[in-house]
């Protein structure tokens, strides 16, 4: 039903296993919505860089000029974001590589890819990566973390976007331990700003002990497939202002609300799930989005646990 999309050679190889040898999906490609608009490619073509201080990761990431920035070891933030240029990949060694107590910003920029990167515990109001006015980004095998343990504003989002950003792929991510995840358009009031754009694919990522936000998503149009969404404790996916949302072949196992669009007025179309011990709401509003502009395959439900469990996160890419 659906066929494989490949945009560009690989900036990585992966760890092969039997199981992931099972998958039907690709864990090596772009796939979803940052394929659209000229496609992203972050730093490809441009010269290499390995940086172990803050220092020298903020000096490496500006600019224009295409460029990949490895990041070697965990680099400890200051609190305030880190910015990145335009035309960058930002990819972590090995696997415990990335940066804990602080976060990245891409703002008004454009094709950036992060990869195998550990992020953790970035004190608010600074997300652990934050998509403001920008467009084709690639978020592809990165582990976040923080923890349950502070008040739910403690920290702010794992991975947030606002402003008009657009074609953004989320793709074979963890995402644990984290009160608000996930937030797509930053406010009820941005609608001007954010209608017809915030177009985002999740698929493959792993929400694990999560409160709420995996995503929220105002305005915009996401793409959620096979995904495994385990122990979400608030609020699943949530739909609002009107923001059309198609979400199928996801695993929901012991998931508080998984799918909510009545409370903030917004639209899903849900088909092919499973859940577990999980009661999905009967009042769902229905959505139009029942395609996408883009080939792509998904794993079934029934898989999708085994899948991403082996093949998501941080550490599951080696080298360049």
């Amino acid at each position: 039903m659906f066929a494989r999309f490949s945009v560009f050679a690989i900036l990585v190889a992966f760890v092969s296993s039997s199981a992931i040898d099972k998958r039907a999906a690709p864990v090596n490609q772009l796939v979803g919505y940052a394929t659209l608009n000229g496609g992203t490619t972050g730093g490809a073509g441009g010269a290499t860089t390995t940086v172990t201080t803050l220092a020298a990761l903020r000096a490496a990431i500006t600019g224009a000029t295409p460029k990949i920035v490895q990041i070697s070891g965990i680099i400890t933030g200051d609190g305030d974001t880190i910015d990145v240029g335009n035309h960058t990949t930002i990819v972590g060694v090995g696997s415990n590589s990335g940066v804990t107590g602080g976060g990245f910003r891409v703002k008004k920029g454009t094709n950036v890819i992060f990869r195998n990167l550990q992020l953790s515990k970035s004190p608010a109001p600074t997300d652990l990566i934050e998509l403001q006015t920008s467009t084709n980004i690639w978020v592809d095998h990165n582990t976040f973390t923080s923890d349950l343990d502070h008040d739910k504003d403690f920290y702010d989002g794992q991975l947030d976007m606002n402003h008009g950003t657009d074609f953004v792929t989320v793709s074979w991510n963890v995402f644990q331990q984290h009160f608000k995840c996930s937030l797509v358009g930053g406010s009820d009031n941005t609608g001007d700003e954010d209608s017809g754009h915030l177009r985002v694919t999740y698929h493959h990522n792993h929400f694990l002990e999560i409160n709420s936000r995996t995503p929220s998503l105002r305005f915009g149009t996401a793409h959620i497939y096979s995904n495994f969404f385990d122990n979400v404790l608030t609020s699943a996916v949530d739909s609002r202002d009107g923001a059309q949302v198609l979400i199928e072949d996801n695993q929901f196992t012991n998931v508080v609300d998984p799918i909510e669009t009545t409370l903030n007025g917004g639209f899903a179309v849900q088909r092919s799930n499973i859940f577990t011990n999980t009661t999905i709401e009967t009042t769902i509003a229905a959505g139009t989005l029942t395609t996408v502009p883009y080939t792509y395959t998904a794993d079934g439900a029934s898989t999708v646990s085994s899948i991403v469990v082996a093949s998501a996160g941080a550490g599951k890419v080696t080298g360049l």
